[in-house]
């Protein structure tokens, strides 16, 4: 988005992203307002005295068409819906709507890799940012990980590449931005209590590709059903990755063997995974998508290969926890949609001891009863979703409803047998009880860790 000096936009929402795109607008000489739905006492208030310094100006509890209708556009955080009655009624009056995506379209001046997907995101993004910084590039990571990307544009580090995280939420509002290597990993059922149905939810994702022109790549999941549709889009260069023989990047085994073109040049090449810590049969598919797109930016084979044998998968996504008598804890809180869940179960050798629940994001659990039967031997279940999940997988697994994850815990350790794998892999969101996925994961291993002091005191390994 063109953005001119004395232009007046409005963010709504003051979170981190929010605030980002605050100071974003503001280093553009851009009048800026925010809409807060929160009182002022609940903030910060050297924060937002600071911000009316700058000549901010502020709504508190709440957002009216009167106080966003006196602004030239209006800019959502991404956990904003876009379907509320205020953001209709502003843009029935004409008013633009745009993302933090929209405001960075056509500002980046180095290459751009973007990722999105229902699973997975953040692990390809942490690996493909840590490889170009194994190859000695200057790299931001940012997004829906960690640094709100607008940061990127106020950062005196200079970068040879940025790397973007992108959820849903994200794209929705993405504008006219471009990824030179774009990534969509898989689509499964997510956030359809703010997209709706699939069909919104899969044309937000696919929203990162919209202006893509001859010349970027992009990068789909080969053994995505809805990815497999997509057969080409508007001649840029598309690449698959998966366990499909034909495609660019292929899972055999503990390897990720390439077969694709390098400047006209056929490139064969194979990647050892035996010796990093992505053997896991998610981690092996996000390893794949991950080589093939440093490779397609330039990185050298060599350099891939030694980035892969160092890196370390961030918290939280099937993080082992500890043994306990013969028994394995995992810690996959970021398992919060049905995909997850699913790829984390089907990815199980041992009998499971599954702990899940929490908040639903819309969809339909009888969707996993096939891959619950299989896998897993007793159900925990958490939070708001437990008693619908109860009445779902209650006549195919025995199901105990924990009060806490202390509790949920110590059911586990009472039902778990040698040579089980006691699994948090919730299949939900976690704000019924916890401000997100990282708290979850984090009270999970808290757990764990006081049930292995005990062990320990007694004697028992």
């Amino acid at each position: 988005m063109l953005l001119l000096p004395g232009m007046k936009g409005v963010v709504v929402g003051c979170g981190k992203a929010g605030l980002s795109a605050v100071r974003f607008l503001l280093d553009r000489d851009v009048c800026v307002g925010v809409s807060e739905g929160r009182t002022a006492d609940q903030l910060d208030a050297a924060l937002t005295a600071d911000l009316q310094s700058k000549g901010v100006q502020f709504e508190f509890g709440g957002h009216t068409e009167e106080f966003l209708s006196s602004f030239d556009f209006v800019v959502p955080s991404p956990g904003i819906p876009l379907d509320l009655p205020v953001l209709h009624a502003v843009r029935q009056k004409g008013i633009k709507i745009v993302g933090e995506l929209g405001l960075a379209a056509g500002l980046f001046q180095v290459p751009v890799i973007a990722v999105t997907g229902s699973n997975g995101k953040t692990t390809v993004t942490s690996l493909v940012g840590s490889l170009l910084a194994h190859a000695q590039q200057q790299v931001f990571v940012g997004g829906n990980i960690g640094t709100p990307l607008l940061e990127y544009f106020s950062s005196k580090e200079q970068s040879s590449v940025v790397v973007l995280e992108l959820s849903s939420f994200q794209l929705d509002m993405a504008g006219a931005f471009r990824p030179d290597i774009g990534l969509v990993l898989n689509i499964s059922p997510d956030h359809l209590d703010r997209h709706h149905t699939i069909d919104a939810y899969v044309d937000a994702k696919l929203k990162l590709v919209s202006h893509q022109r001859p010349g970027d790549r992009l990068i789909l999941g080969g053994d995505d059903q809805r990815l497999a549709e997509i057969t080409s889009v508007d001649n840029v260069d598309v690449y698959r990755f998966g366990t499909g023989k034909r495609f660019e990047a292929v899972v055999n085994g503990d390897a990720v063997e390439l077969n694709f073109k390098e400047n006209g040049v056929l490139r064969q090449e194979t990647y050892n995974l035996q010796d990093t810590h992505l053997t896991s049969s998610v981690n092996r598919l996000n390893a794949a998508a991950a080589i093939l797109a440093v490779r397609l930016a330039g990185c050298k084979r060599e350099e891939v290969q030694g980035g892969l044998k160092v890196f370390e998968p961030p918290l939280h996504r099937m993080t082992e926890v500890a043994v306990i008598e013969g028994v394995r804890y995992i810690n996959d809180s970021k398992a919060t949609n049905y995909g997850a869940m699913h790829a984390a179960l089907k990815g199980c050798t041992e009998p499971v001891v599954l702990i899940a629940g929490g908040r639903e994001k819309g969809g339909d659990w009888q969707l996993l009863r096939d891959v619950v039967a299989q896998k897993v031997r007793r159900l925990i279940l958490l939070g708001e979703a437990a008693e619908k999940m109860k009445q779902v997988f209650g006549d195919i697994v025995p199901v105990a409803i924990a009060e806490s994850m202390d509790d949920a815990v110590q059911v586990a350790r009472r039902c778990a047998q040698r040579g089980d794998l006691v699994l948090l892999a919730p299949g939900c969101a976690s704000f019924d009880m916890y401000a997100g996925y990282e708290e979850r994961g984090r009270v999970f291993m808290e757990s764990v860790h006081r049930l292995q002091h005990e062990k320990k005191e007694k004697g028992v390994q």
